[in-house]
């Protein structure tokens, strides 16, 4: 049942702030959800599966609504799933590829930590880490038939589209029961810590709702279900992808550098969706936001906005305060002794670091870098005064860098005037 058409239920409501984000895509009863989110303190779930090392950038979604429900007093129990994680939910494409228990439970125990700094685990709506396994790793076969696959009508499961797109070429019983081990933790959880409410992507509607029936075919409930929209990108790109691939919520997988730069890099005809889903700026704020960016777009006072407050949200105050400080040293406009070596060394890979085992002069720097087509230009670049090396302006056409110039001992920050630059790494 969509929610998108429904009326506002009151000024300052929970509900209503999450439709006016566009975070309600669909949900099971819109009248019970609004009960539900307005009411008293309530516990709800939501779940990751590892089915990598690490959380990305499309798992925020859930992850700051999950800090949004929070914040006005609900439960989170934030899953991770070691069982349903080594069987992986159905894709559209083909067969997942199966990873061992242990590489697994090593993902689990990533993904809990980065969960961590979004909820807070202390007061009266603390939030609880769980694993599925604890309750699935103890179910034999014969439990799990009987007990379970007894309330899952296959016809309804064959219903699904991933599953009916799979038919053809094929779908392993492995991935077809997937929906089963789903519900069943809708079931544990609302038995063990009364849970009322789930949470998931739009693609997860059919598995959330087959839980929100299994549980009632259970005999317990009732329970509520509601599914946020999927984050999309005006130019028909994956959201969430770059040139360099998946940006990872794990700083050693995407630095904090690169992770801020995702976001100041999004596009004006995405930059206030974008703002609604993840920010937790009022509504006033937003809106002031939104007008900037419509008058002055190339301020992008937006897009600084967003990646701020996410870039602090997932890596910290200090990092944040590193990369704003690389952004502006990068440019001539801050610092660069000031910076890590990790930043730093971050911000020149996205702009494109070369290593070397030796040191050219300034001329044969500009060209291996490839600021510069040649030498003959790279000469005339420094004539006309338009070359830096950390910053300072090269005069001489002959110039040489000392091992005294290379910050941390290994690096050069090129600049060809004022916007197009490049790193060096002298091998060691």
């Amino acid at each position: 049942m969509t929610d998108s058409n429904l009326p506002p239920t009151g000024r300052d409501s929970l509900t209503d702030d999450l439709r006016w984000r566009g975070l309600i895509q669909d949900s099971t009863d819109p009248e019970e959800l609004t009960t539900l989110l307005d009411g008293p303190a309530a516990t709800f779930y939501v779940g990751f599966d590892p089915t990598a090392p690490s959380l990305h950038v499309g798992h925020l979604m859930q992850v700051a609504t999950a800090r949004r429900l929070q914040l006005v007093g609900h439960r989170p129990l934030l899953l991770v799933g070691g069982a349903t994680g080594q069987i992986g939910d159905p894709k559209e494409s083909a067969e997942r590829t199966l990873n061992s228990p242990e590489v697994v439970a090593g993902w689990v125990q990533r993904i809990r930590d980065q969960l961590a700094p979004f909820v807070s685990y202390t007061g009266d709506n603390a939030a609880r880490l769980v694993n599925n396994l604890d309750w699935t790793g103890e179910m034999s076969v014969v439990e799990f038939l009987r007990d379970v696959g007894k309330h899952f009508p296959v016809n309804r499961m064959l219903a699904r589209e991933v599953v009916r797109a799979r038919l053809e070429t094929g779908i392993s019983f492995t991935e077809f029961s997937y929906q089963l081990l789903q519900s069943h933790d809708f079931f544990e959880l609302h038995r063990r810590y009364g849970c009322q409410l789930q949470f998931g992507g739009s693609d997860q509607w059919g598995n959330i709702t087959a839980g929100v029936d299994y549980v009632r075919r259970r005999g317990l409930g009732p329970v509520q279900a509601f599914t946020t929209p999927l984050v999309t990108k005006s130019d028909g790109a994956k959201f969430g992808k770059t040139e360099g691939g998946a940006v990872w919520l794990d700083p050693e997988m995407t630095s904090p550098y690169a992770f801020y730069q995702f976001w100041v890099n999004v596009d004006d005809r995405d930059v206030s969706r974008y703002l609604r889903y993840f920010s937790f700026r009022s509504r006033a704020e937003l809106e002031a936001l939104e007008k900037e960016t419509a008058e002055r777009p190339a301020a992008r006072a937006a897009q600084r906005a967003l990646a701020e407050e996410l870039t602090t949200l997932v890596h910290g105050e200090r990092e944040m305060a590193q990369v704003v400080a690389a952004s502006q040293a990068l440019f001539g406009r801050g610092s660069l002794t000031e910076l890590s070596a990790a930043t730093l060394r971050s911000a020149l890979a996205e702009a494109g670091l070369v290593h070397l085992d030796e040191l050219p002069d300034v001329a044969g720097l500009l060209k291996e870098s490839g600021l510069v087509s040649g030498l003959k230009e790279a000469r005339r670049v420094i004539t006309e005064g338009g070359a830096y090396v950390n910053n300072t302006r090269v005069t001489e056409v002959d110039a040489v860098v000392s091992p005294a110039d290379l910050l941390h001992g290994r690096y050069l920050v090129l600049r060809r005037g004022k916007r197009s630059f490049a790193g060096v790494e002298l091998r060691k």
